[in-house]
């Protein structure tokens, strides 16, 4: 199956291939999910041209972790990956608090041109 249609772009974390020495770039699923990193990993107001890009998970980080604060993280992911990645159809988003301080993340999305189910995992913690 051809896949051009996905999407390509500069990979994240942004590097340089070894091979040709170029600019490192992601292609297909896979730039879709870094994408979403991005998404994710941006606060609100830090892109001058586009200062509501992102997600508001930030405003969370000295919160307690608690059920409450994994429940609103989980609307805050929702929300910004409905806005700002217009490729996928966000499924579930599921947050819980983990004993160690931090919060578990699992995005479940669907890629609208292929119906592709994916998913992503991340460990949010304060400071980053």
């Amino acid at each position: 199956m051809r896949k051009e249609f996905l999407g390509r772009g500069f990979g994240f974390p942004f590097r340089f291939d070894p091979a040709t020495g170029g600019v490192a770039t992601s292609e297909y699923e896979e730039n879709i999910k870094q994408c979403i990193t991005v998404i994710l990993g941006t606060k609100p107001g830090e892109r001058q041209m586009l200062p509501e890009f992102g997600c508001r998970v930030h405003e969370l980080m000295f919160a307690p972790t608690t059920r409450s604060t994994a429940t609103t993280i989980a609307q805050m992911v929702k929300s910004a990956l409905e806005r700002w990645e217009p490729r996928i159809e966000v499924v579930k988003v599921e947050a819980w608090p983990d004993p160690g301080g931090t919060v578990k993340v699992q995005v479940h999305y669907k890629i609208r041109s292929t119906l592709s189910e994916q998913e992503l995992s991340l460990l949010l913690t304060a400071g980053g």
